[in-house]
């Protein structure tokens, strides 16, 4: 794994602060002169053990809702399809073994939901039973699931519709389909609301990361494209096509896409695989794009992303650094990180979903054998 690279050279200062915070992260200014938002890991959330002897497997989903209600999507078919990874000293499900060999530990649901204060509040497994990759809750309440497509529930884990999906539940071949294909084809990676126009913006995995986007109420199809903004049908697939730093940029996303969408009218879409945020107006029109650690290989920085309170900053997760960068929204300079490599409170392994509330304070969601989630609160 080639982690750690030239721009990484410097080791972030770790202070131990009063009862479970510490304090740290590199800290710069905007070129707009804000302050760059610095932040304290909260050792005290959630509130753990979990109940019922589970622990969190993979955190694929991490959304803030409301009413300040944090809810987790964790995969509890982590490994188990997998015939390198099935084993318990990964999976650590020792009390489901036959016999069990230890008091812990035993899958969770799918879907967790905290308070505030760390505590448990709500827990339901989806209806598919298919490990999901992207959680999202509306304003009226609802939690939609991303995983094989989009579905939608209400809070106490009701079913209340699905977007259409191909006949495939998995992954289908390049060519299977139409790229301009109306419909989930692939796997849900990333989305947004964009709750004023009752629309919800979605990429799915096929060809390497369409963006597609729904009426939120009759969940019909209404348009999409590829890179730079190119229409569905002129995405031109490429199995081969890996990143490189020297070269020109990819002409076609190269993998791993999410989104998310500002209150000012823009779709962000972050091509992990090819360390950069690309912008869009909500039609499709491409606006420009920025790299965020342009040296990063093998799976790229470029992770989920989450927006300040006051959309100034836009927050990446970074698998590959394990770290969280701080992007000037506007200009799309990198800023400042925080994090650092590592299993110990406050550090990263496989970092992978990010999620902010209406005070400031960033979640974090890790997968591999990170398998949990975390707090940092807003400092300034």
């Amino acid at each position: 794994m080639r982690a750690y690279l030239k721009f990484w050279a410097k080791p972030l200062a770790l202070t131990a602060a009063v009862g479970a915070l510490v304090a740290f992260g590199h800290v710069a200014n905007s070129a707009e002169g804000d302050k760059v938002p610095t932040f304290t890991y909260d050792g005290a959330w959630p509130k753990l053990p979990l109940p019922n002897k589970w622990t969190f497997q993979g955190i694929t989903g991490l959304a803030v809702d409301k009413d300040d209600v944090i809810w987790v999507l964790n995969r509890p078919g982590d490994y188990d399809n997998d015939p390198i990874f099935k084993r318990p000293e990964v999976t650590e499900n020792y009390a489901s073994l036959n016999p069990p060999t230890a008091m812990c530990c035993l899958k969770p649901e799918g879907i967790l939901a905290f308070d505030m204060q760390g505590n448990l509040l709500r827990h339901w497994n989806q209806a598919d039973k298919v490990d999901g990759h992207l959680i999202l809750a509306d304003k009226g309440g609802n939690i939609w699931i991303g995983s094989d497509t989009m579905r939608k529930y209400t809070k106490e884990g009701k079913l209340l519709g699905a977007l259409e999906r191909t006949p495939d539940a998995g992954q289908p071949k390049p060519g299977a389909y139409p790229a301009e294909t109306p419909m989930i084809v692939g796997r849900i990676e990333g989305g947004e609301f964009d709750e004023d126009a009752r629309e919800l913006f979605v990429s799915d995995s096929y060809l390497k990361g369409r963006v597609l986007v729904f009426d939120m109420d009759t969940m019909k199809f209404k348009r999409g494209w590829g890179a730079y903004g190119k229409p569905l049908k002129d995405i031109q697939f490429d199995e081969k096509a890996k990143y490189d730093p020297k070269a020109p940029p990819a002409k076609e996303f190269l993998g791993h896409l999410t989104l998310t969408v500002s209150k000012d009218g823009f779709v962000y879409a972050a091509d992990r695989q090819a360390d950069r945020i690309q912008v869009y107006t909500k039609a499709g029109k491409f606006v420009k794009e920025f790299t965020v650690a342009p040296e990063t290989l093998d799976r790229g920085s470029t992770g989920g992303m989450a927006l300040s309170p006051d959309q100034k900053f836009i927050y990446v997760s970074d698998i590959m650094n394990n770290v969280v960068w701080i992007v000037d929204r506007q200009s799309g300079k990198t800023l400042s990180h925080f994090g650092f490599a590592g299993h110990s409170g406050g550090g990263f392994h496989w970092i992978h979903m990010v999620a902010t509330d209406r005070q400031g304070n960033v979640y974090t969601g890790e997968v591999d054998t990170g398998k949990r989630v975390q707090r940092f609160m807003v400092k300034n």
